[in-house]
């Protein structure tokens, strides 16, 4: 930018609102010659789905100020300098501290953030309405190096069929980036620790049918195939939702399937630039997620059957409160022996 020579504003009318996009022309995504005006235009194109995915919910900003391939900085607290048609949160942390997060609830608003330079959404799973009770089990398949990708298909569809035993019914879609999530949406009667528990119970037993394709062991030493992520259900984690974009080379989107696609799915096929044209042709495989709220009811019961059988609690991420029944928080090869 020349010295004295304003930056260019480029305004954008959205749900009766004036939203200014700074630096429109910068380039976000230079593999592709992706501009943060390109960004802008993808998440209009697809903003009824990305907020069924993110919308109603706190989230933090995952900001890339200068683009996919530049550093990037979580940002908890919303910004001081908001319009007023921002709604805004508070949250209570693990660590006993609070913030005030950014709740989306319209396209104007999604646009607005995204010129904050946030590439892909983070919403905690949780509505606004009530903060202590998750709306949404979260099943992250996360491949170690060198997994084939068909055995992640091959895990996802036997997250399906145990999830179905216990009642409940999982929305898949592409990471984005390596792996799976499966959503659940679920009653808003149990608390963060259950919503855990029950996903480390699901875990366990997809392991148990699959223990060469699929883990649920914490510690990478340990680890295998598919590690089914249960800690993504603690709170205070975040996963990118329906529809983000992800800060890939080639702007992957992180992308709702139906289930008869996973068998053959493959996630380079869903970009920012091909991605809008699936959802006008096709609509939002999600459509119909917030019509089905499951009971965890049934996976509690598996859970505590785990447990008679010996499996305590498993290790929680390092920042979180030492849990009374949960085994050593130190990799197994570095423990003191006997």
């Amino acid at each position: 930018m020349l010295k004295g020579v304003p930056a260019r504003k480029e305004l954008l009318q959205v749900e009766g609102r004036e939203i200014a996009i700074s630096n429109p022309e910068k380039i976000f995504f230079p593999q592709r010659g992706i501009t943060k005006i390109d960004l802008v235009r993808y998440y209009l194109a697809v903003a009824e789905g990305a907020l069924r995915g993110a919308g109603g919910r706190p989230m933090a900003l995952k900001r890339y100020v200068n683009g996919a391939e530049g550093e990037f900085f979580f940002q908890k607290r919303a910004p001081e300098a908001r319009p007023l048609w921002i709604e805004v949160v508070e949250l209570k942390f693990p660590s006993g501290r609070t913030a005030r997060e950014i709740v989306l609830r319209d396209a104007a608003q999604l646009a607005w953030i995204i010129n904050l330079g946030c590439i892909d959404l983070h919403p905690h799973p949780v509505r606004a309405e009530d903060l202590d009770h998750p709306d949404e089990l979260r099943v992250d398949l996360d491949p170690q190096p060198g997994v084939p990708w068909d055995d992640v298909r091959r895990v996802a569809l036997l997250a399906r069929e145990v999830l179905g035993e216990h009642g409940l019914t999982g929305f898949p879609k592409t990471s984005g980036s390596r792996g799976i999530h499966v959503n659940v949406r679920i009653q808003q009667r149990w608390t963060f620790q259950e919503v855990r528990a029950a996903a480390l119970a699901l875990a366990r037993e997809v392991e148990r049918r699959a223990p060469q394709l699929a883990t649920s062991k914490w510690w990478k030493e340990e680890r295998h195939g598919v590690f089914i992520d249960y800690n993504q259900n603690a709170k205070d984690r975040t996963v990118a939702s329906a529809y983000s974009v992800r800060p890939t080379p080639d702007a992957r989107v992180s992308t709702p399937l139906g289930w008869d696609e996973v068998p053959s799915v493959e996630p380079e096929a869903f970009t920012l630039q091909t991605v809008p044209a699936r959802f006008a042709s096709g609509g939002d495989p999600h459509a119909k997620i917030d019509d089905v709220k499951g009971s965890l009811e049934s996976l509690l019961e598996l859970s505590a059957r785990q447990k008679t059988e010996g499996q305590g609690d498993a290790p929680w991420p390092p920042h979180y409160a030492k849990q009374d029944d949960e085994p050593p928080r130190v990799q197994p090869s570095k423990r003191r022996k006997p």
